[in-house]
């Protein structure tokens, strides 16, 4: 009974994990153009599968702290949240 509730967790996290993933060059200039705008630079990016956000950039340093981003396919963005 006991393998059976952790095989029933294990596919329910799978199911509701977002799966990230590598940018190309071109989305990178997107993203760091569409940050830059919000008085940011760098952090890491990723691609996003959850939700509406098609990016997602963690630990960007911005005037007033480290932010994390998510962007939508257009590279609007999409919330600001302070690390």
């Amino acid at each position: 009974m006991k393998s059976l509730a952790v095989a029933a967790l294990a596919l329910g996290l799978t199911a509701t994990t977002a799966f990230a993933g590598p940018v190309t060059h071109d989305q990178a200039k997107s993203i760091q153009a569409a940050i830059n705008g919000q008085d940011c630079y760098g952090g890491e990016f990723e691609t996003e599968s959850n939700g509406k956000a098609a990016f997602e950039v963690d630990d960007s340093v911005c005037r007033d702290g480290v932010y994390d981003f998510k962007l939508d396919k257009d590279f609007n963005i999409l919330s600001r949240v302070k690390s």
